[in-house]
């Protein structure tokens, strides 16, 4: 199995937030692993993207020193092991875990640290993406991050991605990030099309985009749709996540057979594993059930993940191999 769009905050186990809140001394709402899941999982009434990403606040009180980056990282890692997963792209905000002091660069490579260890200890392998932040005043955070990731590029960093609140702060006001990847040579994803219309998803295109992530509202535009399967530009899909930010309403209307009718390289993630409460077994499993995704579909869709994970051929012809594709 692949995870290509995967956030480190959000996927966060309980109990390695207990662990490093004792070690650390912060202070959290529980110490008790049940009663701390009810604080990070999405709310049941979620009413939209705005409301899904308050759960992200708890994660980011452990993971503002070295320590509690490293440990995140490591565990997250060993978990995705277990489950059966042999390549993942895992993302986070270096400018998010800046509050005790790190710099970006510090931060990122806390993270590497704990995936290096963890690719010593299990056979998994996996790579980071840094997320820009959508928001006001945090544009020089922004080229900072892409900054960062230039530097270690191929070091373990992979890409470069926009995360947050797409609708408050549209697509089109970060222009300037992306034409700084573009010069450095910076592969990127954005987050498009979850929360706002298919013309961020259009503009994620236009600055460069080779993968969209969500990228729900591309089945407004028949055309659009034939466009990104001609260009063969990625779409990383979140069944679950995609329910509970209502980017779409019901299971129904999901429009994963559409893409795949249409060629686009589609491909199934879990977004936030502990947000959602969920892991990539299930999301198939959703797909299976109320979709009636059939072997030949998912396997289909385990190709997709291979063709448009940001790594090199020889890493993608073992994947295939492992998975038996």
């Amino acid at each position: 199995m692949i995870d290509l769009h995967l956030h480190l905050d959000g996927s966060i186990s309980p109990n390695t937030l207990i662990r490093i809140a004792k070690k650390e001394n912060i202070k959290i709402p529980t110490f008790d692993e049940l009663e701390l899941i009810k604080f990070l999982q999405c709310p049941i009434d979620c009413k939209s993207l705005n409301d899904y990403l308050t759960r992200f606040d708890l994660p980011g009180l452990v993971m503002q020193t070295k320590y509690g980056l490293s440990e995140v990282m490591y565990d997250l890692l060993k978990r995705l092991n277990e489950q059966g997963i042999i390549y993942t792209e895992i993302r986070f905000a270096p400018q998010l875990h800046l509050k005790q002091g790190l710099s970006q660069e510090e931060v990122v490579e806390a993270v590497l640290e704990g995936m290096n260890k963890a690719m010593v200890d299990y056979p998994i392998k996996a790579q980071v993406i840094l997320c820009c932040m959508r928001g006001e005043f945090n544009h020089e955070l922004n080229l900072e991050t892409v900054r960062v990731a230039k530097k270690y590029l191929n070091a373990g960093v992979c890409a470069i991605d926009l995360a947050g609140a797409e609708a408050l702060f549209k697509t089109h006001t970060f222009k300037k990030e992306f034409e700084l990847a573009k010069e450095l040579e910076i592969p990127f994803t954005i987050h498009a099309g979850e929360s706002d219309s298919i013309d961020s998803i259009k503009t994620a295109i236009e600055f460069g985009a080779k993968r969209i992530g969500h990228g729900i509202r591309a089945v407004d535009d028949e055309d659009f749709m034939k466009y990104l399967a001609e260009n063969k530009i990625g779409i990383e899909m979140c069944p679950t996540s995609n329910l509970q930010t209502k980017a779409v309403q019901n299971i129904e209307e999901y429009p994963l057979k559409t893409f795949m009718k249409h060629g686009m390289l589609v491909t199934i993630n879990t977004d936030n594993m502990t947000v959602s409460q969920t892991n990539i077994e299930k999301e198939f499993k959703l797909l299976e059930d109320k979709l009636n995704l059939t072997p030949q579909e998912k396997e289909k869709l385990l190709r997709n993940a291979v063709e448009i994970s940001f790594t090199n051929d020889k890493i993608k012809e073992e994947l295939l191999r492992k998975m038996g594709l």
